[in-house]
């Protein structure tokens, strides 16, 4: 069940709707009576026959043998209230459109708000998504003097998505919700499969993209047409726990507190029993779906942990990445997604990777893993696939060949072909080293 809707029964997901308006809900579902009957959904007369029909039922259920005498006249009511109010819910939820459903919930707020919609009626941070991402699309539609009065309601609800889909990081709050609009939120929903966060690698393209994009600076306004993303796809972090549980595999959690030879000795093993690991069948019906929408373009598999490219930690190369050619049949190409995926989620207890957590003081915080899948970047060369350049860059510089450069500017380390090597520096290989600082310095 996912908190965005997704998998949620549409009866429960509107109950909790109501639920938002405890004062406002008899009549907001007074409205939705009203929308059936006249909509021809039920009519009127046999929806209190269906109502009184299940309240009978429901009193043997109780067992109450002789109700007229053990149920005064105010509970009857009261029960009659209360079976109405569901059958409301599930008649409106099957048969009528949501939208529908907001109209009536704005147009009884209505009276209710201050003309300027000061008022803000629920609470963001139990709110349910549709909710919040309606309310704030409201909110970035008005008009500049109006949104400003506002402001701090769309900041909330804005973190709170944030914090839901991202990442919760106060640090990464601070800058992310002065960049994020709903809008984007909205664009990273639609493309996560899943209910957990994205994880920092993710997090970390995204926010960086999103600076560029604000910021007014001369330099941002030079870069921003060079440089673009490609078509990103994610796997929520809570799929990671989903795998684990529908394999049997939660005795693996735990490698991180065994000591060092013990883990070294353990991975082959470990590695060998994820890749054997299959997933849910409604995460793989969605990935097929991605699949289907990508089509033949090669993708990359990208590990995208909670912690990892956060601030203070990098997790460079700790963690595994792979490509898929995904120029197979459909089936083929699946089969080579899950097993990228797989092998990510079994780099988590990887040795590198503990012995890093445990070095930066990480050990004990609870490491889930995400997933970014993207579109590779490149051309076609006959049989092969890969763009003319890749690179990595780091905020500081840790070569230092001449006394000019200025360690604390950066350095990229740019190659020929794809990335990976790159990234993990390979021999008789030919990479060009960038000092930020003075570009063109060899």
């Amino acid at each position: 069940m996912d908190e965005n809707g997704r998998f949620m029964p549409k009866v429960l997901q509107l109950y909790l709707e109501i639920s938002q308006y405890p004062i406002l809900a008899s009549r907001i579902r007074e409205r939705m009576r009203q929308e059936l009957f006249s909509r021809g959904v039920i009519t009127q007369e046999r929806f209190e026959a269906e109502v009184r029909e299940k309240a009978i039922l429901s009193q043997q259920r109780e067992g109450l043998s002789d109700p007229l005498v053990q149920e005064t006249a105010e509970m009857w009511n009261e029960r009659l209230r209360q079976i109405r109010d569901t059958l409301t819910d599930f008649y409106f939820a099957y048969n009528l459109p949501h939208d529908l459903f907001r109209r009536i919930v704005s147009e009884i707020l209505g009276p209710q708000r201050l003309a300027d919609d000061d008022i803000l009626t629920f609470n963001p941070e139990l709110a349910p998504w549709d909710i919040l991402f309606a309310k704030g699309e409201e909110y970035e539609a008005l008009p500049p003097e109006r949104r400003a009065r506002i402001q701090h309601h769309l900041q909330e609800i804005i973190v709170v998505l944030l914090k839901a889909m991202i990442s919760d990081h106060l640090q990464f709050l601070g800058v992310a919700r002065g960049v994020f609009t709903i809008r984007d939120l909205k664009e990273i929903r639609q493309r996560r499969i899943g209910r957990g966060k994205i994880g920092g690698k993710a997090a970390g393209m995204l926010l960086a993209w999103k600076i560029l994009q604000t910021d007014d600076s001369e330099v941002a306004r030079r870069l921003r047409p060079l440089v673009s993303i490609p078509d990103s796809y994610y796997v929520g972090s809570d799929v990671y726990y989903d795998f684990h549980a529908y394999n049997h595999l939660l005795e693996y959690i735990n490698q991180k507190y065994l000591p060092q030879a013990e883990i070294e000795a353990a991975y082959p093993r470990i590695y060998d029993v994820y890749r054997q690991g299959r997933f849910p069948p409604e995460i793989t019906r969605a990935l097929r779906d991605l699949l289907e929408d990508i089509g033949p373009v090669p993708i990359i598999v990208r590990s995208s942990s909670l912690l990892e490219d956060s601030f203070g930690t990098s997790f460079a190369g700790k963690y595994e990445s792979h490509f898929c050619p995904n120029q197979g049949t459909l089936d083929e190409n699946l089969s080579a997604l899950c097993d990228a995926i797989a092998r990510i989620y079994a780099s988590v207890v990887n040795p590198a990777a503990l012995l890093y957590r445990k070095k930066m003081g990480l050990l004990d915080y609870d490491e889930r893993m995400a997933i970014l899948i993207q579109k590779v970047q490149g051309q076609r060369y006959g049989r092969w696939f890969f763009p003319m350049a890749a690179g990595v860059a780091f905020s500081r510089n840790p070569f230092r060949w001449n006394p000019r450069i200025r360690r604390e500017d950066g350095l990229v380390r740019m190659v020929c072909g794809l990335g990976t090597r790159a990234v993990d520096r390979v021999p008789n290989d030919y990479p060009r080293m960038v000092a930020l600082s003075h570009p063109k310095l060899r």
